[in-house]
């Protein structure tokens, strides 16, 4: 991998990154969130222990596991 390839790696990772955390911040906000795969409605379970839980659509295209504690 050349020097520009790693640029561009870093590049999308810190998208990625962004992106992810925007659609976190906008769920726990209690704006509705749309799947950007299957544009369906992005849900806020927590777990039955309280100490995580999931933001994700009914497909499961998006799964992110929080970590509440």
């Amino acid at each position: 991998m050349d020097r520009n390839q790693l640029k561009q790696l870093n590049k999308l990772s810190a998208k990625s990154y962004n992106d992810q955390k925007a659609l976190i911040k906008r769920i726990l906000m209690g704006k509705p969130a749309k799947c950007p795969t299957c544009q369906q409605n992005l849900q806020f379970l927590e777990t039955q222990d309280s100490k995580g839980a999931t933001i994700r659509c009914r497909q499961g295209c998006t799964d992110i596991e929080l970590d509440i504690s």
